[in-house]
């Protein structure tokens, strides 16, 4: 097994520029889980970073300072945009010089990280109330973080002050995204099985639990326009026991398992000494007699969920990996979903068809679906869309970091990542950041290029209109097909 095909020599493909690394101080033999970085994020206008160091701490940490440190590359691109910011609770407007860094003590395991930023247009969705504790302003930037407990925290940046205490989730909350469109709706996705939508314009109340999925969901994220969720998550595992020896008494059990791998059978031969078939889904058949059976546990799909935030109502199912999907992320013009799965590939949909469009691999020969949804090596951790929507990274098990096109379908850049957890790129698009286990964060130049003007025009046209809209235009069939993405 390789991490290339045969017809790309990994010496040829180029490397991506190291800019700096942020470290967290442990004692020389501290190996305890807890010290993950889960998440990683930037602020929308790129004043910030934060990630979750371990040990219950997110740090918060001026992206300008950070560049500066690293050797001042792109730190005159990222200078604070903000002089004023209107206090959440008063009201009033009060001067802010540099950006400050904060040490947050969230009070457990931090899993999920979002940074929100209000747009005054934007109302609550709840239209009864008059009164609200918190008035969130124009320049308001907050933080969410997501815990081992099931508590949600939202956090002023400015000040490092708690603001909320969001509590319903029974398990871990997993992954925390907020709308891109200012108004401050946050969904939270958790291992209780549920995604919960909050609004935080209405101090924090929740508006709706969204239940399809059957299994741990682990990531979320929203179209740019706001109106599509997309959801992923474990598969799920059911068990099945057959016998054929003449008459036999059937009863239809479903019985759900933790298991790992698309089929595992444990065959069990009594006193006919008969073999049988294995069983199809989760039939329990109960024989007359003794006779030989065999169990079953088949592995159902993963969940790769798309949903109307509008009517809070599931649109589709996309199906095609074989293994639990655990990140996913939408292109800057909506056109474009990625998501990131431990059956060793990254595929690209188009969501508004729920077709492939491409399917990125990070093993060959590519594994048999058995392999695939099982514990293969190669599990792709996390995914990230680049904002020219060109660029796309993905970090796997490998000990590697892959930069990839959206046409090509090999790397255009790697770089040696070990025990990588998740990414994000910055507002800009210029570096990537990437979290590890040992609760560092590494960061990299993104391999520039310059985007075709073909390429912005369908990113302009891709950002109003769908792939049913455009399929209905009277133009020639080559540029129909561009425009909708069926030339990956």
């Amino acid at each position: 097994m390789a991490s290339f095909p045969d017809s790309v020599n990994e010496n040829e493909i180029g490397k991506a520029k190291f800019i700096g690394e942020l470290l967290v101080p442990v004692a020389p033999f501290d190996q305890k889980s807890g010290r993950e970085t889960w998440t990683v994020a930037f602020a929308p206008d790129g004043s910030y970073f934060a990630w979750s160091q371990g040990h219950r701490i997110v740090r918060l940490v001026p992206w300008s300072k950070c560049l500066k440190n690293f050797g001042g590359e792109g730190s005159n691109r990222a200078g604070t945009r903000r002089l004023s910011r209107q206090d959440s609770e008063g009201g009033t407007v009060v001067p802010v010089g540099e950006p400050r860094e904060h040490t947050i003590d969230c009070g457990d395991i931090v899993w999920g990280l979002a940074f929100g930023s209000s747009v005054p247009e934007k109302q609550s969705r709840c239209v009864n109330i008059e009164w609200h504790r918190f008035k969130f302003g124009q320049d308001q930037l907050l933080l969410a973080t997501g815990l081992n407990n099931g508590r949600i925290k939202i956090w002023d940046v400015y000040t490092g002050k708690l603001l909320l205490n969001l509590m319903d989730h029974t398990d871990i909350v997993r992954d925390l995204t907020f709308a891109p469109d200012g108004s401050l709706m946050l969904v939270s996705a958790s291992r209780d099985k549920t995604l919960r939508v909050w609004d935080l314009k209405d101090d924090g109340n929740m508006v709706k639990v969204l239940r399809s999925h059957q299994n741990w969901v682990y990531c979320s994220a929203f179209s740019p326009d706001s109106s599509v969720l997309c959801s992923v998550g474990a598969g799920k595992s059911v068990a099945g026991v057959s016998v054929f020896e003449g008459r036999e008494r059937r009863a239809d059990i479903k019985q759900p398992v933790q298991a790992a791998g698309w089929w595992h059978q444990c065959h069990y031969y009594c006193r006919a000494g008969t073999h049988c078939a294995p069983a199809q889904g989760a039939v329990l058949h109960l024989p007359d007699r003794k006779v030989s059976h065999t169990m079953s546990l088949r592995r159902l799909p993963p969940e790769v969920f798309l949903w109307d935030m509008d009517k809070y109502s599931l649109i589709r199912k996309l199906e095609g990996h074989h293994n639990d999907v655990v990140s996913c992320e939408f292109s800057p013009d909506g056109a474009l979903l990625a998501t990131a799965s431990y059956d060793t590939r990254v595929i690209i949909w188009d969501p508004h068809m729920g077709t492939v469009l491409l399917e990125l691999a990070h093993l060959f020969p590519p594994p048999s679906p058995i392999f695939a949804g099982g514990a293969n090596d190669r599990w792709v951790r996390s995914v990230a869309f680049c904002h020219d929507g060109r660029h796309i990274t993905s970090i796997t098990d490998d000990r590697m970091v892959r930069f990839w096109t959206i046409d090509e379908t090999s790397p255009q850049a790697i770089a040696p990542l070990t025990n990588g957890l998740c990414c994000a790129f910055s507002t800009d698009g210029s570096f990537l950041a990437a979290g590890s286990r040992d609760g560092s964060v590494h960061f990299w130049a993104c391999p520039k290029s310059i985007a075709s003007l073909q390429h912005l025009c369908r990113m302009a046209l891709r950002r109003v209109m769908s792939t049913q809209q455009v399929q209905t235009l009277p133009i020639p069939p080559r540029i129909r097909s561009y425009l909708s993405y069926q030339d990956l």
